[in-house]
């Protein structure tokens, strides 16, 4: 991950469950929150005990996802990156695995892939690739 490396310490980046990817969402709208007004956020959509939320909280926090500071009896909870830089360090894992086990096979189908979705994601492709060889 050389460019998030470059740029800040990146968490763990494997994937996360279906509720830990709810409260992630939930802290990314809120922008900083507690474990009550997770369960709040969440209400109806993934009611969950309050103790199952603090834990999921807990492990997100551990694995760097979240940061934390104490604000009374509780933890305020904020995250350590945007959606976005989320779905950016991911997709890049992704990419690593696909290419360290299947190399040019992996290479290929993504070209594939790609040229499948839409044309002109071919065109930024080859963008992209110009511009990171004019980084070097």
């Amino acid at each position: 991950m050389g460019y998030f490396r470059s740029m800040l310490v990146v968490p763990v980046v494997s994937g996360l469950g279906e509720l830990e990817t709810r409260v992630m969402r939930a802290v990314w709208t809120a922008g900083h929150a507690t474990v009550r007004e997770v369960c709040a956020m969440l209400e109806g959509e993934a009611d969950r005990a309050y103790t199952t939320i603090m834990t999921t909280m807990d492990r997100l926090h551990r694995k760097g996802l979240l940061s934390r500071s104490k604000e009374g009896l509780s933890w305020r909870y904020a995250p350590t990156l945007t959606s976005k830089q989320w779905e950016a360090a991911r997709a890049e894992s992704l990419a690593a695995d696909l290419l360290r086990a299947h190399g040019e096979a992996g290479l290929a189908a993504f070209v594939e892939v790609a040229a499948g979705v839409d044309d002109a994601m071919l065109d930024r492709l080859d963008a992209m690739i110009a511009a990171r060889r004019r980084r070097e």
